[in-house]
């Protein structure tokens, strides 16, 4: 494992401070619902971020970005509670958000709607995933339903979304629709929208297992959205390769920061096992606890070897799209194992909201299937499996 920049163990050290010091004391704030933290729960925290200086932590002051693997560093210990990404401005979609904007997006782009992310004054939504009930995208991006035409100058775009973290309350929205690229082919462009915006309507939030992101995960509806060509972000046709600029990065941020969540969750337990007795001596001191720890240890580190060499991957320039596949697969199925050891560990406390641990398991459970499900990422090896075995046949 490479070690770790001293910028990078800087910024790590101020971040993992703050969540402790600070985020913590709000895990039992009642402005917290099933649909997410309250947008004022959030600004009040991230006002107490901003005086600390570990707001968007990973983005630094001339706007350059942190490496992927100084970026693990610090978005690990933004993980040690469920609001310390919403507090340090590291949560997705709004990470993943801002990285695409970052490479992508034009300079007036970048002032209008990059700027407030980073400053986490606005919260952003990524429009793509789609009803099954329409046959529309899921894992597969090529059943997208959603189209946009060209009329005249502007853009009509048409169709309905599914699971879209944080529209409630989102102020910046990238949408994504299908679009004629008048070579056959079929394409997908990416728009930029301010929100809200009445063509846009959210028709319910869902109500799902995890609980940590503001504004939940809707169901939209789009109806006629007028948007001039300078909304493009990037080229025309060309948004199912953003997406894939934007779906590695993202998706193995995810790993780092709940990583975070399972070792506090594992803190949590440890210290839990090793004060309570039974059956005359402290759990831990049973084999069938002490080792549900120990397996905890060896996730844990397998998890974060995996993020590393994914990050490393990354940081050469190379699109990642199998490594970040391993890494998701490896470390969500991990992650979900420790959850659930930690739950186990506690007894009737890890059923409980007493500690964070119960929330911790829900928000993993659900991160097995966000970003893509396991299956669909081992599916996707095995078929590179083939064309690798192909070529070299």
């Amino acid at each position: 494992m490479t070690p770790p920049s001293e910028r990078a163990i800087e910024i790590g050290a101020q971040v993992e401070r703050f969540v402790r010091d600070v985020v913590i004391d709000y895990e039992r704030d009642p402005r917290q619902g099933a649909h997410g933290p309250s947008d004022a729960l959030v600004q009040e925290m991230r006002d107490k971020a901003r005086s600390a200086g570990v707001l968007t932590p990973h983005i630094l002051a001339d706007g350059d970005h942190l490496t992927q693997r100084e970026t693990a560093y610090v978005l690990i210990r933004s993980g040690l509670s469920p609001l310390g990404p919403l507090a340090c401005n590291t949560m997705a979609p709004d990470e993943g958000n801002m990285y695409l904007l970052g490479k992508v997006g034009s300079p007036t782009q970048k002032v209008h709607f990059l700027a407030p992310m980073v400053a986490g004054s606005a919260r952003s939504a990524f429009f793509m995933t789609e009803p099954a009930a329409d046959g529309g995208a899921g894992s597969d991006p090529s059943m997208m339903q959603t189209t946009a035409r060209l009329d005249g100058n502007h853009w009509v775009i048409n169709g309905r979304k599914a699971f879209i973290t944080g529209a409630d309350g989102a102020a910046v929205g990238i949408v994504m629709a299908k679009t004629d690229a008048g070579d056959g082919r079929m394409a997908a462009t990416m728009f930029l929208v301010d929100l809200p915006d009445p063509a846009i309507r959210i028709e319910r939030v869902l109500d799902t297992i995890d609980s940590s992101m503001p504004g939940g995960h809707s169901i939209v509806a789009i109806d006629n959205l007028r948007v001039p060509a300078d909304a493009i972000l990037g080229a025309p046709h060309d948004g199912f390769r953003y997406a894939q600029v934007r779906l590695s990065p993202a998706r193995l941020s995810h790993c780092m920061r709940w990583l975070g969540a399972c070792i506090r969750a594992n803190e949590i337990a440890t210290a839990y096992a090793c004060t309570r007795h039974a059956f005359g001596k402290a759990l831990v001191d049973h084999e069938g606890v002490g080792f549900m720890l120990a397996d905890n240890l060896i996730d844990l580190k397998q998890a974060e070897l995996m993020i590393d060499w994914c990050a490393g991957v990354l940081d050469t320039g190379d699109l990642g799209t199998a490594e970040s596949s391993m890494a998701k697969v490896a470390v969500s199925e991990a992650l979900m194992r420790i959850a659930d050891r930690c739950v186990q560990v506690m007894g009737g406390t890890g059923v409980s909201g007493d500690t964070i641990v119960e929330q911790v398991f829900r928000e993993i459970r659900a991160f097995r299937i966000y970003d893509g499900p396991t299956e669909v990422h081992k599916w996707s090896l095995a078929k590179k499996i083939k064309r690798d075995w192909r070529t070299h046949e």
